[in-house]
């Protein structure tokens, strides 16, 4: 049951929980210039609709031991719908992949990968990766460093004029 429109209230009380998913409700309220009760509704009426998929701790990869990101651009040798999904089946097996998306263009998939050093992201690679059925073919592009991450997505939180 998606809500048709969200208004202002709606808008930041997504922002804030997508920035802290720990906040308080009652601190959520403050934010949002509303009080406690109302703010629970809202936020189970957006956590039913959809629009809030779920709350995630945000884990250093380097402290668990995951030292190399890898950004792996891969081509299957077929397009075809059924292998498409075994091929999105098999990434669902793999840890170490973290995201995958299919894309539009000269390469298929694009998979991030965390390892917990080049040696094993090569063992990934040779062993599962390149081994899967339908891969053509694999380019990896390995991360320096990190600079951003920016969870969701960008919230307008400004007044809306037709409101």
């Amino acid at each position: 049951m998606r809500r048709e429109k969200l208004d202002q209230i709606d808008r930041r009380i997504l922002d804030d929980l997508q920035s802290d998913g720990r906040m308080t409700n009652v601190e959520l309220a403050s934010r949002a210039g509303i009080s406690a009760p109302p703010c629970l509704r809202r936020v189970r009426a957006l956590e039913e609709s959809g629009y809030i998929r779920g709350y995630h701790a945000d884990i250093d990869p380097a402290l668990m031991g995951y030292g190399v990101t890898v950004f792996a651009f891969v081509g299957l040798t077929s397009q075809a719908e059924s292998d498409l999904v075994k091929f999105e089946d098999c990434v669902a097996g793999w840890p170490l992949v973290r995201e995958c998306f299919m894309l539009q263009g000269e390469t298929d998939f694009l998979l991030k990968v965390v390892a917990e050093d080049l040696a094993s992201y090569n063992k990934f690679l040779t062993n599962e990766l390149t081994a899967a059925p339908n891969v053509a073919h694999v380019r990896s592009a390995i991360t320096i460093r990190h600079s951003k991450q920016a969870f969701g997505v960008p919230i307008d939180t400004s007044p809306d004029p037709q409101e």
